[in-house]
């Protein structure tokens, strides 16, 4: 028999037993993942809340029941026989079933329950929800795809935009005009062969200084003195870099999304059509010089006939012989107005300055027009400020001559009839003139052309009006000389206005 403290023994082992069996059967009822008890023919033994959950089914419906009900009969049967021959399953990817349809993917873990004579009475068998993993690992899937497409696209643009670049880059150096590319800190950034050649400069020793440094250098320094180094344009500006090399040097912003991001230079060789221009500057010169000598001795033949100093001559005599010295005088003005024009292209159109009273030389000019007007029936008035107009500084006969070039046009294409008005005006720092005619005027499509060499309107050329489309041209570069501005309003069918200013400033 048992002794009393051998009996206690085992009354104590016996409620540690019990403990230990409520603990079990706590941790397998509050488990987070679901767990059921399977026999070993498969039959659905007990299944803790979490299973119940997963199933979408009470105890009573699961428990007795195959475990088939929730699980596909070919896997659940691999599973078991797995369990049975090695006691424990890791892990197994099965589909789980649920009482309201559809299809859950879980992870299935078992592990084999043992008598205490150790024979197979069942198997635990957990599973856990996949459904997540497996849509995240979808996503993930999708989104990996996703990003190697972005990648490769993003592999090609940059293929193309490299092709693009390669392309761009040698555009530029094939260019036959030199470029200069500047940052927004006015750094250069580029320089291309041609720019290279026409400086005599290494792009190497060059990027990456700024334009204070370039026009300290002796190859660079007469292009940024020319250029200065503010941010402003420049158009069309001739640089002399030798005897028979000059350049024609623009400057632009460059200008993305409205922002200025740096400024380009253009260098463009004119010295061929420098040197052509010159030759024919030269061919007139001689040529008007030559012609100049023989109609001037024609003229005073003329002259001589009309006065009668070589004997009498009828009235019909007369009419030719004026016709005739008319002509000439034409051809003396032509003349006169191109050797004007290749002095001034030559840059030996000078003057001698003086302080001036203004008025007076319209007045001479104006009245020198007096029989003109009168045979057009033209009015010309003149109007001047009641101010005291200070002296200006110029050259009395030049300015007589761009006086008399606006003039005449003025008259000439005004129709009988109709008046002309000359006004003057002073504003404390320049003096200004307008001539304003009620004409033909100028087309809009062609007073870009106005201040040219040897324009004329196409409306003026229809009304057989005499003119070199000179004159205007020699007017707009005497008044130029004198640091003044010349412009114009005109529409076509209703006069034009030209408007001169003349700085008042002291000898």
């Amino acid at each position: 028999m048992a002794t009393e403290e051998e009996r206690k023994k085992l009354s104590l082992l016996a409620d540690d037993l019990a403990s230990l069996e409520n603990y079990i059967h706590e941790l397998f009822s509050f488990s987070p993942l679901p767990i059921c008890f399977v026999s070993p023919i498969g039959v659905v033994l007990e299944v803790n809340p979490s299973f119940e959950g997963l199933a979408k089914m009470k105890s009573y419906e699961l428990i007795g029941e195959s475990i088939e009900k929730v699980f596909n009969k070919e896997e659940i049967e691999s599973l078991a026989k797995e369990t049975l021959e090695k006691g424990s399953v890791k892990k197994k990817r099965m589909v789980f079933s649920p009482k309201e349809g559809g299809k859950v993917v879980v992870q299935a873990f078992t592990r084999a329950r043992e008598d205490e004579k150790g024979e197979v009475v069942g198997y635990f068998l957990g599973v856990f929800d996949m459904t997540g993993i497996e849509e995240a690992q979808g996503e993930l899937r999708s989104s990996q795809t996703a990003l190697m497409n972005i990648l490769e696209d993003t592999e090609e643009e940059r293929q193309k935009a490299e092709e693009e670049r390669n392309k761009t880059q040698e555009i530029i150096a094939s260019l036959t005009d030199g470029l200069l590319v500047f940052d927004k800190e006015n750094r250069l950034s580029l320089v291309n062969p041609q720019a290279e050649s026409f400086l005599g400069i290494e792009k190497e020793k060059m990027v990456g200084k700024y334009i204070s440094d370039l026009s300290r250098l002796p190859k660079t320094k007469k292009l940024f003195q020319l250029i200065g180094k503010k941010t402003i344009s420049l158009f069309r500006q001739e640089l002399k870099i030798g005897e028979n090399f000059i350049l024609e040097v623009s400057r632009a912003p460059l200008v993305v999304d409205k922002k200025k991001i740096g400024s380009l230079i253009v260098l463009h060789d004119v010295s061929r059509e420098k040197i052509i221009e010159k030759l024919k500057t030269e061919f007139v010169s001689i040529s008007a010089h030559q012609l100049r000598t023989p109609l001037s001795a024609i003229k005073w033949t003329l002259r001589m006939l009309l006065d009668e100093d070589l004997g009498k001559i009828n009235q019909e005599q007369r009419q030719f012989i004026e016709k005739t010295y008319q002509s000439n005088e034409r051809m003396i003005s032509l003349i006169n107005d191109l050797l004007n024009v290749t002095r001034i292209e030559e840059g030996r159109y000078l003057y001698k300055p003086a302080l001036t009273n203004i008025s007076p030389i319209l007045e001479f000019v104006i009245n020198s027009y007096k029989d003109e007007v009168a045979k057009r029936k033209i009015k010309i008035e003149f109007k001047k400020t009641s101010q005291k107009i200070p002296k200006v500084l110029l050259d009395v006969e030049k300015m007589k001559l761009a006086f008399q070039n606006i003039i005449d046009n003025a008259i000439k294409y005004t129709t009988p009839g109709d008046k002309v008005t000359v006004t003057l005006n002073y504003d404390k720092k320049k003096v200004v003139v307008s001539i304003k005619d009620t004409g033909v005027g100028i087309p809009k499509d062609q007073q870009k052309r106005v201040f040219t060499k040897f324009f004329r309107g196409a409306n003026v050329m229809k009304m057989e009006t005499s003119g070199s489309g000179l004159g205007l041209f020699i007017a707009k570069n005497i008044i130029d000389s004198h640091s003044g501005k010349v412009w114009f309003e005109s529409e076509e069918g209703k006069g034009t206005t030209f408007y001169f200013s003349l700085p008042v400033k002291k000898k």
